[in-house]
């Protein structure tokens, strides 16, 4: 394990979490967003050259987009989805992220606010991200367009992906998954391994679950249950994962179906890190050479010629 992490580790054993069941919703948000801006170490964000918030419409309800203009434009668009349970989390706790990811993609980069559990819970927030990779679409006419997100985003992107090939809409040019929640049962044998002691708690993944698909029924859906899902016909895709992650065993399950499903996947491992390890990059030097790994390899999925089938 990472000698960072394995102090990351410790700190907060030593400050002993509250299980977040035993929370009100608010406070979990607070917590959440607590520890997302202690990893950014004091560093200065990446920089871009211009950032916009404003209100659009999810078509029952308005919900925040941030828009991040990259310092060199190579003419992309990337719409990103933020992780945290679809229930914590929101655009300022992934704000270095998206930075990132203009910085090294050139790209215009959508960052979604959307409304979340428990006040929304599925198919609410999977509803705001396609109204967003729409409104991406209208505002940055013409540009290759990327579906990301990591975590609980990462499942809310290759949701809205499927959602596009069913409806007969244009096709993404790629998508980026880190670390995405693709099993509600969450019987895998990492979570197994590493459900307790590695920062991101299995008691805590239940209640995210919980919190999201109140209605039992609901976690067979296609956009849920993704390793059951239909994976054919989606774009060019990069799956990162964690090496001692809970949700480990769902990123490399889903890579594999997604090959055998014909889609052009690469998967990129993180040895010894943890779940969430994008929000760490400030941080942990291993993060960050990780995540600069993971959008090297969507750039390449950008600049490739396309897979013969």
């Amino acid at each position: 394990m990472d000698r960072f992490i394995r102090a990351l580790i410790q700190w907060q054993t030593a400050d002993r979490p509250a299980p977040a069941r035993t929370l009100t919703v608010e406070q979990v948000r607070r917590r959440y967003a607590a520890h997302a801006t202690r990893g950014r170490n004091g560093a200065a964000p990446p920089e871009v050259a211009k950032t916009a918030d404003q209100q659009i419409d999810g078509g029952d309800g308005t919900f925040g987009v941030r828009t991040y203009l990259p310092a060199t434009d190579r003419g992309r668009l990337v719409t990103y989805l933020h992780g945290g349970g679809w229930t914590v989390g929101d655009i300022d706790t992934h704000d270095p992220v998206c930075r990132r990811i203009a910085s090294a993609l050139g790209a215009a980069v959508v960052s979604v606010d959307y409304r979340r559990a428990p006040e929304h819970p599925h198919p609410g927030p999977l509803n705001d991200g396609i109204a967003a990779a729409e409104w991406a679409d209208r505002a940055f006419p013409g540009r290759d367009h990327v579906i990301a997100g990591d975590s609980a985003g990462g499942a809310l992107a290759l949701g809205i992906a499927l959602h596009r090939r069913d409806h007969g809409c244009a096709a993404f040019a790629a998508q980026l998954l880190v670390y995405p929640p693709a099993d509600p049962s969450l019987l895998s044998e990492s979570t197994r391994r590493y459900g307790t002691g590695y920062l991101s708690e299995l008691d805590d993944l239940y209640w995210y679950y919980d919190q999201y698909l109140p209605d039992l029924e609901s976690r067979t859906d296609p956009a849920i249950d993704l390793l059951n899902a239909d994976l054919r016909g989606l774009p060019p895709t990069v799956i990162g994962t964690a090496e001692f992650d809970p949700l480990h065993d769902d990123g490399v399950e889903l890579a594999a179906r997604m090959a055998a499903s014909g889609v052009d996947v690469q998967h990129i491992p993180a040895a010894g890190l943890v779940h969430g390890y994008l929000l760490m990059a400030d941080l942990v030097p291993a993060a960050a050479a990780v995540t600069r790994d993971v959008l090297a390899a969507v750039e390449r999925k950008l600049t490739s010629p396309p897979m013969a089938h």
